[in-house]
């Protein structure tokens, strides 16, 4: 009965909630979620210099996420790219030279905090011409307006970014009088016009004063209360509110700070002061919101603008505008003439006449632009997503419970959907789907959740990256061992399986090809294998069968292979002179070199030919019926399986236990190469010996696999943000409802692409040869043109 309950309840979920009902419940979403963006940017105004001034929140304890925007960490180098030959100034009080020294040690960490700490500070950095001076003004007086108006009027020295605040002391002086609070009124007031024409040319913030710990504060300050912080707060933005309407420069008012102070001036040492890395916190948001639409990194969005469309891009727009009305007009004409050649009554006999065709044929045509027609709105998307300013960004933070208990969630998941299978021999199908399936998701829980900076999880995800490539150099290396098809078709077939939607990324995206750096991995892994098994003599198994020499002379290819490799894993110069060399070079390099190229293939140079290798063994094995594949049997003899399933389990804890105690990402990945394997073959083992377990699978598990490589592909813009740097923010204040949403969106998406591709494979790469002949030369003729389109846009852009 249980078993009935538990069969039943599957099958009402799936009639209830099919994938075709799921996409389009996705599609409702993305339009509602794009209206809704698209509103909001218009009314409460997309800039996200505003929200990075003045919005945010702590992740833990020490980082901070600004409001739908992700803040770049700048590194001393980048810092001084950014302020070559500027001059900043500080100007108000201790709490403002707090901050020019948090903001120099941007510049030169060894700076310490020393000088007179009621007077001017000046620091220069004489290798990239940046000054950053701090003028001690710590009150909102005739002396700070003097030294104001000097800028504004100057027509040559005037700061480049200009950072003033102050009021605690007017508070402490004046012993909290409403007197002293007027006066500050009449001074910023007066203040105000010179700060506004200044603004005009520099970049102009006004910092708002930070909360107190009033507990700890000393007997001289106990009259600097928070009420009174307010009050001179409220004057201060009111006046500069009021006087920026009237004029297009506008002061930006530095209001953020206080809403880290709040959380953190309890750490304070004196109750006034904020603690060292809050103070950091602030000097990184001055930095971003200066540097990031000069440097642009990926991962910094606040006060970015949205990158101009390029050339390509253009051009692909107009491809998918002219597939969607070419389509329309198509279906149009094609939906007439069915009406037309529908049954018509017989006027005379008044007898109904049956209609020459009966149902509506597609043509080839047709179903092209209704697969690019379905991938340009799709890709739209994709832009929406990682390049226009419309969906928010956040950075990612990871916690152990970010990671794990997600992972919890799909075990569950894939134990629900167990099923038994068609075949039970080792890796079948449906396995090996599941296989991928599994994996794919816990690499996408590890991106999501940024758990790439817990080390003993890195090493187990790296592990999971060689199982695919494993998988790789199983799977090609089967099918040419047993069928012995090296035709053009079958490479075609899987090259442009592989590489269709990265294609149509790059152009879309303005992205390199060696960005999505999985693709070209698997992509020249399987060129190597099919060069490896099709050069002569081309060895198969039904030659191999006629004469056990051939089996030797396979044996040989692979050492060949594995000399090969690794001879180039310790010669990084001749490695990148071949990959150097155009046109190759265009597709392996990144950032104007190929050394990421190079360490990617490094990484896992040696888990292919493993694949390869095995797949032999098992094979010989198998034709030798030297094991046991019937459903319920043991792999080997009981002992035999015994005895390796024990070897399995603990070659499987040994090696999650190394990976755990490793002590830095370098010295790991120099044995992660030759170590492995035996993480994986040990799986495999535990996988199959046992043979009830070898006879089921998680249908739910082998779902995601038959879609793993659109999945791994389509999180870097549509799951995650920024290129894969941060994460998408769709439905903002509410965490786990906004992954749930883009999840659910993302699986949907993925899914259909890959069936665009599967349908699009099937009409651009044809059986006949002479067809595929001529399509070939097409694809040549699209790659030149791109390659003259790329040039173009380099051109223009510098």
């Amino acid at each position: 009965m249980a078993a009935l309950a538990y069969t039943g309840g599957k099958r009402e979920i799936n009639y209830y909630f099919s994938v075709r009902s799921a996409k389009v419940l996705a599609l409702g979403a993305v339009l509602l979620l794009t209206a809704c963006h698209a509103a909001s940017r218009r009314y409460r105004g997309g800039d996200t210099c505003e929200y990075l001034l003045s919005s945010g929140r702590f992740l833990g304890e020490k980082v901070w996420q600004p409001h739908s925007c992700m803040m770049h960490k700048y590194k001393n180098s980048e810092a001084k790219n950014c302020l070559v030959d500027k001059h900043v100034v500080f100007i108000g009080d201790s709490r403002i030279r707090q901050l020019f020294y948090s903001f120099i040690k941007l510049i030169n960490p060894q700076v310490k905090e020393e000088g007179n700490k009621h007077g001017n500070i000046p620091f220069e950095d004489k290798s990239a011409s940046i000054k950053v001076d701090f003028l001690w003004y710590p009150e909102v007086n005739g002396s700070m307006r003097q030294r104001i108006k000097s800028w504004a009027e100057s027509s040559v020295s005037k700061p480049h970014i200009i950072v003033a605040g102050a009021a605690t002391w007017s508070i402490k002086i004046h012993n909290g009088s409403n007197e002293a609070l007027a006066q500050y009124k009449i001074n910023i007031t007066s203040i105000a016009p010179l700060l506004e024409k200044l603004a005009k040319t520099s970049d102009v913030y006004w910092v708002l004063q930070d909360p107190v710990y009033e507990d700890m504060l000393s007997e001289s300050r106990k009259m600097i209360t928070n009420e009174k912080i307010d009050a001179y707060n409220e004057a201060a933005v009111h006046i500069l509110s009021s006087s920026s309407r009237n004029s297009k420069a506008k002061v930006k008012v530095f209001s953020v700070s206080k809403l880290i102070a709040q959380e953190t001036i309890m750490k304070s040492t004196d109750g006034l002061h904020l603690p060292e890395s809050s103070r950091d916190t602030n000097a990184m948001i001055l930095m971003n919101v200066y540097c990031n639409k000069i440097m642009k990194p990926i991962d910094g969005s606040c006060c970015q603008p949205q990158p101009p469309l390029t050339l390509i891009q253009k051009l692909a727009f107009c491809f998918f505008t002219l597939s969607i009305i070419g389509y329309l007009i198509i279906s149009l004409i094609h939906r007439n003439n069915y009406r037309k050649s529908k049954s018509c009554t017989d006027l005379e006999s008044g007898e109904e006449k049956k209609p020459a065709i009966s149902t509506p044929n597609v043509s080839t045509l047709q179903m092209l632009l209704h697969s690019f027609c379905k991938l340009g709105l799709i890709m739209t998307y994709f832009y929406l997503c990682d390049r226009a300013n419309l969906f928010m960004k956040e950075n990612k933070f990871y916690t152990h419970s970010s990671f794990f208990i997600p992972i919890v969630y799909i075990l569950v998941l894939g134990v629900f959907y167990t099923e038994n299978t068609k075949e039970t021999k080792v890796l079948n199908r449906e396995q090996t789907d599941e296989w991928k399936g599994w994996m794919q998701l816990v690499i996408l829980i590890y991106h999501i959740s940024g758990a790439s900076t817990f080390l003993p999880v890195y090493m187990h995800i790296r592990v999971l990256v060689a199982a695919y490539l494993f998988q790789t150099g199983y799977g090609h290396f089967s099918y040419f061992w047993i069928k012995g098809d090296f035709g053009v078709y079958r490479v075609c077939q899987v090259l442009f399986r592989l590489n269709f939607l990265v294609v149509v990324l790059c152009i879309v995206m303005d992205r390199p090809y060696q960005f999505y750096y999985f693709v070209p991995l698997v992509t020249v892994w399987f060129m190597i294998i099919y060069a490896t098994l099709a050069i002569w003599p081309q060895i198969v198994q039904k030659k191999a069968n006629g004469n056990c020499l051939w089996h030797f002379g396979l044996l040989l290819k692979l050492i060949c292979l594995l000399t090969c490799i690794y001879f180039l894993s310790y010669s990084q110069g001749a490695f990148e002179k071949i990959f150097s060399f155009w046109p190759l070079s265009k597709c392996f390099e990144l950032n104007g070199n190929v050394y990421e190229w190079w360490f990617r293939w490094k990484l896992d140079r040696y888990v292919v030919f493993h694949g390869m290798l095995f797949a032999f063994i098992y094979l010989a094995l198998q034709k030798r019926q030297m094991i046991s594949e019937g459903k319920g049997d043991p792999l080997f003899s009981n002992r035999i399986s015994n005895v390796l399933l024990f070897i399995s389990i603990v070659s499987f804890l040994a090696y999650s236990i190394w990976a755990s105690s490793c002590k830095n990402k370098t010295e790991c990945n120099e044995l992660h190469p030759s170590v492995s394997v035996v993480q994986i073959l040990a799986f495999i083992l535990i996988r199959n010996i046992p043979g009830y377990v070898r006879s089921v699978y998680s249908s739910f598990f082998a779902w995601f696999g038959k879609i793993s490589l659109e999945l791994f592909i389509c999180q870097y813009h549509i799951w995650l943000a920024a290129d894969t740097k941060g994460i998408l923010v769709l439905i903002p204040g509410y965490p786990m409802f906004n992954v749930l949403v883009s999840t659910f969106i993302f699986v949907c998406v993925a899914h259909e692409i890959s069936q665009i591709t599967n349908d699009l494979a099937q009409i651009v790469v044809p059986k006949d040869n002479s067809t595929l002949l001529k399509r070939l030369l097409c694809v040549a003729g699209f790659f030149s043109g791109l390659h003259v389109f790329s040039a173009m846009q380099d051109q223009s852009r510098h």
